[in-house]
């Protein structure tokens, strides 16, 4: 009895050290792999900084956005109309043509905020970012009046495109989004899953945009490259692991 307690014993610390070994081998947030690294994938948010972001229009980022647990987190206390003092949204300093990007979000109860790409960074002629650049919707669908709109749901091509499918994850939970814009295809996959296919720039593209809130902004959906935004909606908002390779 004392011998197989013995191996029994032993058997569990080498399972212990396997399970410790797992978690330690982890990649840790806002951070690459090898294999990553190796594969051309770069960091857009280190983790502990703005470094890298300017808020549209300004050389730096508004004090609304501040960094909360390895993330890049919108304070929404004090209000400016629809969007935050302080806040605005925030672009990235590089710009992106053929791309993969990959992120985590998360919204506050009844949050709204977006992901848009192809941003011209020209305040002087568009006064907002999605003047040009397409957006991914990030929303509290329970929570959110554009919950209950067509095309405006989370990860949704906001008022382009309605997904057939929701894996997004209850309110306050961590989503993981990918955004892929490869020659004239966009693909958005959401927890693993993709929600939106579509080619851009062609007849159909245009189409879409004819029958959507953006037809009469003459610039939107037409650039092959831009910058990166994530949107002030006036809600608290989250991001992290924000990762990009060029393609």
């Amino acid at each position: 009895m004392r011998k197989t307690l013995a191996l029994l014993g032993g058997a569990a610390i080498m399972l212990a050290a396997c399970s410790g070994s797992k978690k330690t081998s982890a990649v840790a947030d806002n951070s690459l792999s090898a294999k990553e690294q190796k594969d051309g994938w770069q960091l857009l948010f280190d983790g502990q900084s703005t470094k890298g972001w300017h808020t549209y229009g300004k050389t730096e980022v508004g004090a609304a956005w501040k960094i909360q647990d390895g993330a890049i987190y919108l304070d929404a206390t004090h209000k400016d109309g629809w969007q935050v003092s302080g806040g605005g949204d925030i672009v990235s300093d590089e710009s992106f043509e053929n791309f993969h990007l990959s992120l985590d979000w998360k919204i506050s109860p009844n949050g709204n905020s977006g992901i848009i790409i192809d941003v011209q960074d020209d305040k002087p002629k568009y006064e907002f970012v999605w003047y040009t650049g397409p957006e991914i919707q990030v929303l509290d669908n329970d929570g959110h009046p554009d919950g209950k709109i067509t095309k405006h749901r989370a990860a949704n091509l906001y008022d382009l495109i309605a997904s057939t499918v929701e894996p997004v994850k209850p309110v306050g939970q961590w989503n993981h989004a990918e955004i892929i814009q490869h020659n004239n295809h966009l693909e958005i996959k959401l927890n693993g899953v993709t929600t939106v296919s579509t080619s851009m720039w062609d007849d159909n593209w245009k189409n879409l945009i004819a029958n959507s809130k953006f037809k009469d902004m003459p610039d939107f959906g037409k650039f092959h490259s831009g910058h990166i935004a994530l949107q002030d909606h006036g809600n608290e908002v989250w991001y992290k692991n924000i990762k990009i390779r060029k393609l």
